[in-house]
């Protein structure tokens, strides 16, 4: 549960495909396994209760049947020959060339097997389909099937793209969105970021997307935070199509004999603890091999990683740390006050709850080691976070007000949960399926908590992390609360994916909530095998609420829940409001001019009564697309960009010319085009990714990365094809973020000042006689961002103060006089992200972290006039608000997640007091 938020505003689309509410239908005779007996000699089948699918052939539950299958075969192939002999059911043409078994969950007679889609031997992201039987007296049957299988791929499984480029281009990607529309002193340096490629996946999106799976590791040189990024690159045209982060934090031979004795210790709450060690040496370690030594001998181990950095401890193994040692069985204050003592302790918990409750052995049913590091630290500073990277869990020193991460076990069961899930449903980390998978981790954390502590019945069960603050109260301290009654209704905050990965911890009670509720009414023991059920034989890793609630109510009837009961669990869910087409329901002020863009990492643009944007299909499966129109909503929308395979993004328009980014295998082009028709212009072609492109007039400005990643701002006037730089080639010059407006160009530089060291301001360039303007520093001690230029004004963002998470909105007139500070640094009206102009009105992005995060407090629109008075609300509908272009006069538009979809809305005033 991460305490931090990231600032990037840019949007991530993901590949969204949830179940269809539910509809009975019934399957005819056809339907029926193949050789069945005559309808006089047994009795007739069930009916099948059918859920179809979206997009699908394939059923995405099928419920209540009993089914015959295969007794003497292996599970996985009794459910493969069940999908096999009822073709006309499910539509999978060859269950056993498109199908492999992942996992077989056995509990008592149930047996569920777990299979993973490939599309011509491509794996296929979030293809899974499981088959659920009963196998007991010496008959097995069926007894319903669950998931997506997406029947209408149609791709080329052969990259084009090789995965050393992919691999480049999923670089470049993350670094950019880190540094994000701002430069600093270090913006030449290259962020520590590497890569690891891992073969080729396909986005069930349309007919499929084959992309090059590359994970990106390093950490976030502005926010400080560790980062390990899944990223996709289309491995045709080579351009980044989806991306998540992969941190799931708690916000954050014969028989030997065992080897181990026992120890003590004290946790961080002062309790005494009995702690299974082993003896190495002449040192005692925090290695437990008695929980699976009779099946992996896998340990259960505790590593002192004080002072390593967290950059260095995610998604990687530090070097040089070792497991945390003793000289006597009895482990001192220092095990204590590192967290140790509780992490040790804590994931034998955790672990013992998953084999005595649900028989599961450790977090990927079959013994793997479970590693906990302790004392991890954020640049030699105090680091108050935990996660899950995928192999083991890192807890963080604490600071002055939270202890060790480690130190609560409602935390530790979360992390260990995350793990559980990964090797289950395999939530996906981002939008609904995140914020499933946090919700999960949450429930089974707390649930282990409660159980162990034996505290169900208290007023404060439904807290997460109630035990980490030093001083203040459990309430006041949680992280989360699981009875925060939030419901999909009135709280669902609609972000798009640049905040919380599309709101996987904001939108996570909503979720949970309903699991504890379900948990208060039915009692712990019955919900528990409810959630893991749903877990382990439901639930796959594109799902969202109201299929995770389908799956929860399919669960519970499995385990002989009805009448009354299941009415509980219903309403449980109704009170959260997860009901199906629940996002029907959320309502705007704006006017929308495009919807359901499906793209990631997209600004809009707009100027002279027209907008651009970059748009994909309804299914996000196509290469992106810059779509046109005007700004009042008259007219329809015309096609700007050819249809020729490549990524087309990043648009800007003056309303009389668009010009964009087109990005292929072997590299970038920039382009224009008129408004009224006619070729694309070919501006520029790039090995390497292009961006921030703008236009005016018959200036075309842009960004491009020079020799060692270095940006330039470059331009081009006119007919004419040469390229200029506005840092004129100077080694020890960086001039980046260019805007232009008529003759004149502004841009963010970095350059040596009298002094020799590196100053970082504004410049204006006059296009027409060649004459700079560099307007004085006046600070800019950390970096600048977003600078615009009107014919009047050019306005930027400067920032002073390091980690304040204000910034200074400055203005400057267009011949760069009159330097000035509209909103200070100190202001609380300084939580400026971004923003546009025109010479009548500034707006910009508002967000102040540290507040509740609800609806009203979510990124939004602030317009002002143009000498930053009168602040007024853009728009006061509920969801985010990013990425604001201006057109003329007040008129703005913007990319809305009110819907939990990114839309193009705008406003021609701003709505005032909301």
């Amino acid at each position: 549960m991460s305490k931090s938020r990231s600032t990037a505003r840019a949007p991530r689309a993901t590949a969204r495909i949830s179940r269809a509410s539910s509809v009975a239908a019934l399957l005819g005779a056809a339907a029926l396994l193949t050789g069945a007996l005559p309808a006089h000699a047994a009795p007739a089948a069930p009916a099948a209760d059918v859920v179809p699918g979206q997009g699908t052939a394939t059923p995405a539950l099928v419920d209540g049947i009993a089914e015959p299958a295969s007794a003497s075969a292996a599970p996985v192939d009794a459910a493969r020959g069940h999908l096999a002999a009822r073709k006309s059911r499910y539509a999978i043409a060859d269950p056993k060339r498109d199908l492999t078994a992942t996992d077989t969950v056995r509990d008592g007679a149930d047996e569920t097997v777990r299979f993973q889609q490939k599309h011509r031997g491509v794996r296929v992201l979030g293809g899974q389909y499981l088959v659920r039987m009963e196998s007991k007296t010496g008959e097995r049957v069926v007894t319903g099937t669950s998931g997506k299988y997406f029947t209408a791929l149609d791709v080329d499984p052969e990259a084009t793209v090789p995965a050393s480029t992919a691999a480049e281009r999923a670089l470049s990607s993350v670094r950019t969105e880190l540094l994000g529309n701002r430069l600093t002193k270090d913006s030449a340096k290259t962020p520590k970021l590497s890569v690891a490629s891992h073969g080729l996946v396909v986005l069930p999106q349309g007919k499929g997307v084959l992309t090059h799976h590359i994970t990106v590791t390093g950490v976030d040189p502005a926010a400080k935070t560790p980062v390990k990024q899944e990223v996709y690159v289309d491995a045709h045209a080579g351009f980044p199509v989806l991306s998540y982060s992969g941190i799931q934090n708690i916000e954050a031979g014969g028989r030997a004999e065992r080897p181990g004795t026992t120890g003590s210790g004290v946790k961080l709450d002062g309790k005494k603890v009995k702690l299974e060690i082993e003896k190495q040496g002449s040192s005692y370690l925090l290695r437990d091999h008695t929980r699976t030594w009779n099946t992996s001998k896998n340990p259960v181990t505790t590593w002192d990683a004080s002072g390593v950095d967290v950059e260095a401890a995610s998604g990687k193994w530090p070097e040089g740390i070792k497991e945390v040692a003793s000289p006597t069985q009895k482990f001192d204050k220092t095990a204590t006050d590192s967290g140790a003592v509780d992490a040790h302790w804590a994931a034998g918990q955790v672990y013992d709850y998953y084999k005595q409750k649900h028989g599961r052995d450790s977090l990927d049913g079959r013994g793997m080691a479970i590693k906990s590091l302790v004392g991890v630290t954020e640049y030699g500073q105090p680091y108050a976070n935990a996660f899950w990277d995928g192999d083991k869990m890192v807890y963080g020193s604490g600071d002055q007000e939270f202890k060790s991460l480690s130190a609560d076990l409602d935390v530790v069961g979360h992390e260990m949960t995350h793990g559980v899930v990964e090797h289950t449903a395999g939530l996906v980390y981002t939008g609904q399926s995140g914020a499933l998978n946090e919700a999960v981790a949450d429930y089974f954390g707390n649930a282990i908590d409660v159980t162990v502590s034996k505290n169900e019945k208290s007023p404060d069960a439904g807290l997460i992390g109630e035990d980490l603050c030093r001083t203040k109260s459990p309430r006041d301290c949680a992280l989360r609360d699981l009875n925060d009654g939030k419901t999909t209704s009135k709280d669902f905050l609609g972000v798009t994916f640049g905040t919380d990965r599309g709101g996987v911890h904001l939108n996570s009670t909503i979720f949970s909530g309903a699991l504890w509720d379900v948990r208060e009414d039915l009692g712990g023991k019955l919900a528990d095998r409810i959630v893991y059920k749903a877990l382990t034989e439901y639930l796959t890793p594109l799902d969202g609420f109201t299929a995770a609630r389908a799956a929860v109510l399919s669960a519970a009837k499995d385990l002989g829940v009805k009448g009354d009961r299941l009415k509980k669990v219903t309403r449980a869910f109704a009170a959260h409001g997860i009901v199906p087409g629940w996002e029907q329901a959320v309502g705007v002020d704006t006017d929308k001019l495009l919807g359901d863009l499906n793209t990631r990492g997209e600004q809009p643009g707009a100027g002279g009564g027209w907008w651009a944007a970059a748009k994909s299909d309804a299914e996000g499966a196509e290469a992106y697309s810059v779509w046109a129109g005007r700004t009042d909503g008259k007219g329809a929308p015309k096609l700007i960009s050819p249809n020729d395979g490549r990524y087309h993004s990043g648009p800007d328009t003056d309303g009389r010319t668009v010009a964009w980014v087109a990005v292929a295998a072997n590299g970038s082009d920039v382009l224009s085009r008129s408004l009224k028709g006619g070729p694309v212009r070919k501006i520029r072609s790039l090995p390497t990714l292009a961006g921030a492109v703008h236009v005016s007039g018959d200036v075309i400005t842009w960004q491009e990365e020079g020799e060692g990643r270095k940006p330039r701002a470059a331009w081009v006037k006119g007919n004419d094809p040469k390229v200029h730089y506005a840092d004129g080639g100077a080694a020890d010059v960086t001039a980046a973020l260019p805007t232009v407006n008529g003759t004149k160009l502004a841009y963010a530089k970095v350059y040596p000042g009298p002094d020799g060291y590196q100053v970082i301001s504004t410049e204006i360039l006059d296009l027409r006689t060649g004459t700079k303007k560099l307007i004085p520093a006046n600070g800019g001690y950390v970096g600048i961002a977003s600078p615009v230029l009107t014919g009047k004004h050019l306005y930027w963002l400067v920032d002073n103060i390091m980690d304040d998470n204000r910034q200074i909105l400055r203005r400057a007139n267009a011949d760069g006089s009159g330097a000035t500070d509209l909103i200070a640094e100190d202001d609380e009206r300084a939580y400026i992200w971004a923003l546009d102009a025109t010479d009548e009105a500034v707006t910009y992005t508002y967000w102040k972290p540290g507040q509740d995060f609800v609806n009203e407090n979510l990124a939004k629109l602030i317009q002002t006039d143009a000498d930053g008075k009168n602040p007024q609300r853009v728009s006061c509908s509920r969801g985010e608000q990013y990425g604001v272009a201006a057109d003329t006069g007040r008129r703005v538009v913007w990319g809305d997640g009110t819907t939990g979809h990114t839309d193009l809305v705008t406003r021609e005033r701003p709505a005032g007091r909301c």
